[in-house]
């Protein structure tokens, strides 16, 4: 008998696009995955309603009435493991967890970052990489440690930056790219080929040494 499909808790703070791909990934059959819920820490989240609209439960729960970051986060670990999740996923999720959260769902809890990381981990990154001058942006999902994203990156999506890229230019590209890559993660962990063991992701049962990268380049414009 098939294993179950890889149970799904999606956090987010704004629009929620990446929880869309990922829930319309596993509607399509994509992934071997569903969704059992989706929180938001802020009131009014639009993506609270586009997970509803695709059928998903969908709640809020803010820090606000809450004395203590750590009562706050007990009480969300709490209704996040009412759906009984296998992975919790922060999908534009624009909160510090702090350690004791993060502890509980060690080797469990996935994020996407919109840099090649370690490069310009936190905040403004692609107005980072055009101030600097890269000649490369990309994405980075990684599994959700203590430090601030630099848990063990486990796939990058990279893409050049053109001449005549902004900075709302470049963020739409990253984006359209981690549409893709994320589903595709969370994939790899539902048939088997990514796993968290002994404190480490093994890919294809091997450790897992640097991200699995990809190209999205494409063919260069002349």
């Amino acid at each position: 008998m098939s294993a179950a499909p890889l149970s799904l808790a999606i956090l987010i703070s704004g629009r929620g696009s990446n929880m869309a791909a990922i829930a319309r990934s596993c509607a399509a059959h994509e992934i071997r995955a569903t969704v059992a819920c989706v929180a938001s820490d802020r009131v009014g989240a639009p993506g609270l309603d586009t997970a509803r609209a695709l059928g998903i439960e969908a709640f809020t729960l803010t820090p606000a009435g809450f004395e203590a970051r750590a009562a706050w986060e007990q009480a969300l670990a709490e209704r996040i493991d009412a759906a009984r999740p296998s992975l919790v996923i922060l999908a534009g999720f624009m909160r510090i967890l702090g350690s004791g959260f993060v502890a509980h769902y060690r080797g469990r809890m996935l994020n996407i970052h919109p840099s090649l990381l370690p490069r310009y981990k936190g905040l403004h990154t692609h107005r980072r990489v055009l101030e600097a001058g890269d000649a490369m942006h990309g994405c980075s999902v990684h599994y959700v440690t203590d430090e601030l994203d630099g848990g063990p990156v486990v796939a990058q999506g990279r893409i050049r930056v053109r001449e005549d890229d902004d900075e709302e230019r470049l963020s739409a590209r990253v984006q359209a790219v981690e549409h893709i890559l994320y589903p595709r993660t969370i994939g790899w962990i539902a048939s088997g080929r990514l796993a968290w063991r002994t404190d480490r992701p093994l890919f294809d049962g091997q450790p897992l040494a640097a991200p699995v990268l990809e190209d999205f380049n494409g063919p260069e414009k002349r």
